[in-house]
């Protein structure tokens, strides 16, 4: 009896050791993930400018699901996309606030001349030449590969053919707010205002949950180029769509003149007295507002896009940022289009943005480098309604996320990872792009892009419209 009793409880005690043998296996098992970006240090961009140094960032299904240390992250979770980040920083996707992104294909054609001189006589005339969904769509690649090479995840456009535009968009991988131009004259794809406001609503209904990637919004284009009228039926649809408006505003002191002549006020206040503003506003340039209406646009939550490289290179003025800002205006950042700028690229952007308002304010402190990294991280995101998604690095976030390479002559030495970023920093640097958890963009090589045919595609409209130009 003993010896059964004996044999009894050395099965039970071999039962008892296996199963905690296979239970501490269970426990040690990783769990696998979509993707693993280490950095040295990870910028979130949280309201205290946390800065995490060697850590990790694990992503699941587009979502950011837990940062910590590289080594906890490393025993918690595997997977087959695991980037490393020595010599490398982390921080949000870049925020494009301002773009009509097929115009790569107009770089550089008609520089050095005035706003209106720029668009009445050479853009207008050659858009009407040259613009088809064709040029959009080659035009829009060539925009996305730049973009995405410089490390922007989300950009607002403003052009012609939005739908051909929004597919380009969602093969890209890049996320976009793409407007649907509203102007009262004839266009490659409207006939008038009216056309232009029926055209974008049915845009807006089909494209409104058709891809996680791509918003669809409506793009008056400004005052001077629709009447009052006009413009509120613009809002009116915009409203019933419930989607932002992306618009020009206040950009040049033409502008303030055709206002005033025209309503005896103000752009923004004639804008104001319509209610235009009585929903999310995305308002690009902003170059001459008054201290009044510094105001409105605080008191209706209208966010600003700075453009500063198309302001200065058009002599449009210098937009009065700091006193903006100070005011509680919602400030991003923008390139305008790369027909006035020359390029897409959104760390000069900063950089520019930020010397602009300590030359003009007499103020070396205005504008420091984490304001200026905020406007064109978080504040974009906020402006476009995206603020609880995107722009910061957090749990829960979507994975939005570029990888810095600080390895380079020009980062070296490295006291100061904000100001590096603004000052020092540009497009080159730019070694990893990841939109909705997906890696696009790692060490030059695209992802989602055929970049060969993009080149021989550009090529071959180049030559037609640089043809055209000789000719005329």
């Amino acid at each position: 009896m003993h010896t059964i009793a004996l044999k009894f409880y050395c099965i039970l005690l071999l039962i008892f050791i296996s199963h905690n043998i296979n239970g501490k296996e269970q426990h040690n098992e990783k769990i696998n993930i979509d993707l693993i970006v280490e950095a040295k240090h990870i910028l979130t961009m949280d309201a205290s400018n946390t800065i995490l140094e060697n850590s990790s960032i694990a992503i699941n299904e587009g979502l950011i699901i837990e940062i910590a240390d590289i080594r906890q992250i490393n025993a918690k979770y595997t997977s087959d996309n695991h980037i490393l980040g020595e010599n490398r920083i982390a921080l949000p996707g870049l925020i494009n606030g301002h773009s009509h992104a097929a115009m790569t294909l107009l770089r550089g054609i008609a520089d050095d001349r005035s706003l209106i001189d720029w668009l009445n006589n050479y853009i207008y005339p050659l858009e009407q030449e040259f613009v088809s969904a064709e040029f959009v769509r080659i035009g829009t690649e060539l925009a996305c590969w730049e973009m995405i090479r410089g490390g922007t995840t989300t950009f607002v456009d403003m052009y012609f053919y939005p739908e051909v535009i929004s597919k380009v968009v969602n093969s890209c991988g890049i996320r976009g707010f793409v407007s649907s131009t509203v102007s009262d004259n004839q266009t490659p794809n409207a006939k008038n205002a009216q056309d232009a406001i029926n055209g974008g609503e049915q845009f807006i209904k089909k494209w409104a949950k058709k891809s996680p990637l791509v918003t669809p919004i409506l793009g008056p284009h400004a005052i001077y180029s629709l009447n009052l009228e006009q413009l509120k039926e613009t809002r009116r649809v915009a409203a019933l769509t419930n989607t932002p408006i992306s618009i020009h505003l206040s950009e040049s002191e033409f502008e303030l003149q055709y206002s005033k002549q025209n309503y005896a006020m103000t752009s923004i206040e004639a804008l104001d007295s319509i209610d235009f503003f009585n929903g999310r506003t995305i308002a690009a340039h902003v170059v001459w507002p008054t201290k009044k209406e510094i105001s409105i646009l605080a008191n209706k939550n209208v966010g600003v896009i700075h453009n500063p490289t198309s302001n200065m290179k058009l002599a449009s003025g210098v937009a009065p940022i700091a006193d903006m800002l100070e005011a509680g205006v919602l400030i991003g950042l923008g390139t305008d289009g790369a027909a006035s700028n020359n390029d897409l690229d959104m760390w000069e952007e900063m950089r520019l943005a930020a010397l602009l308002q300590k030359v003009t304010k007499m103020d070396p402190e205005a504008l420091p480098a984490n304001t200026i990294l905020r406007m064109a991280t978080t504040n974009g995101a906020h402006i476009i309604g995206l603020g609880n998604k995107i722009g910061r690095l957090e749990v829960g976030m979507e994975a939005d996320i570029i990888q810095i390479e600080f390895s380079d002559v020009h980062h070296q030495p490295n006291y100061d990872i904000a100001s590096h970023l603004v000052y020092v920093t540009d497009e080159q640097d730019v070694i990893t792009v990841i939109v909705n958890g997906k890696l696009i963009m790692h060490k030059n090589e695209f992802y989602t892009l055929d970049t060969n045919r993009i080149s021989r595609e550009v090529a071959a409209i180049a030559k037609k419209i640089g043809s055209s130009i000789k000719t005329n």
